[in-house]
């Protein structure tokens, strides 16, 4: 019995990239958390050990932190595709690389009434992904890019529903018709691999459009469920922007429990709360555009549902 080794994949996790701009007395700063990956024709190092097609992950590192200095960060999907490139480049084993870069926000401090020229605060708006898929080289290549938010938390007070749902004798959680929605938000879109290749894509902008999008949705729509809301999300993203083949959402619910201060003598219409942190129900779903070009290995080597 033949015995062989499957699809694999190594590389360099999470190298913390923080670029600096001090071209003038007011910097500018990029926070970056960059990891890649490639894949090929690499047999040799699994079944004997033989490192010589093997482009050492070290050297994936010193690649992200040397482009952050030669090439600047602009778009991270720009940085990601310049190192997938990069790396199928140097590596001739290599049939495909993955990049993922997370970029968490910073803002300027305010002192005096506007933003200090070199002092940052993290904020707390989420975090700004993309995970580049890079297949080939020269008129081969095939370049897939998904780019998205992580750890957005949002909160409506009211409008949302939940009622009518499949009860059986295990069921005790009763029908509400005012709750409170939240939810820590992981949110991915795939670009249309078409736009890439034509370059139509504004990376910055089109984030920058997508995320206000599904903030304002999320605030409007008057929930009957979860599903959907992230549906109506997605479906308006999808609507306006043509560049987006097809967006992904998991959102947990974080579930947020009326106290009972009876034993106080005191009333509590929907004022009180207690957050509880698990378990939590968990909300999965994707919103397709059927017209799309097809996904091909976007998401090869991407952990979970997104």
């Amino acid at each position: 019995m033949a015995i062989r080794p499957g699809p694999n994949q190594y590389g360099k996790a999470e190298s913390r990239v923080v670029r600096i701009y001090r071209d003038t007395p007011r910097h500018q700063i990029r926070d970056l958390n960059v990891s890649s990956a490639l894949r090929g024709r690499f047999e040799d190092a699994h079944i004997s050990g033989d490192r010589g097609d093997v482009l050492p992950t070290d050297t994936q590192k010193n690649t992200a932190f040397a482009f952050a200095k030669e090439k600047g960060v602009d778009a991270i999907e720009d940085f990601a595709l310049a190192l997938a490139d990069r790396f199928i480049d140097a590596t001739p084993a290599a049939d495909g690389a993955k990049v993922e870069v997370e970029e968490y926000a910073r803002d300027r401090i305010p002192v005096d009434g506007s933003g200090h020229d070199h002092a940052f605060v993290r904020t707390g708006g989420g975090t700004r992904t993309t995970a580049v898929n890079v297949d080939g080289r020269g008129d081969d290549r095939v370049a897939h890019v998904i780019s998205g938010i992580k750890d957005l938390t949002v909160l409506k007070s009211t409008g949302s529903e939940f009622f009518g749902y499949l009860k059986d004798e295990y069921t005790t959680l009763p029908e509400t018709h005012d709750r409170i929605l939240a939810t820590s938000l992981v949110a991915r879109w795939r670009y249309d691999a078409a736009f890439i290749a034509r370059g139509e894509v504004d990376w910055d902008k089109s984030y920058e459009s997508v995320l206000a999008l599904l903030l304002q949705r999320f605030a409007e729509i008057h929930s009957l469920a979860l599903q959907q809301t992230l549906h109506g999300m997605g479906e308006s993203v999808l609507e306006q922007h043509p560049e987006v083949a097809e967006i992904k959402f998991s959102a947990p619910n974080k579930h947020h429990f009326l106290v009972d201060l009876a034993p106080f003598g005191l009333e509590n219409p929907g004022e009180v709360f207690i957050a509880a942190d698990r378990p939590y129900g968990l909300i999965e779903a994707s919103v397709i555009r059927d017209e799309a070009t097809e996904a091909g290995n976007a998401r090869l080597g991407l952990p979970g549902f997104c």
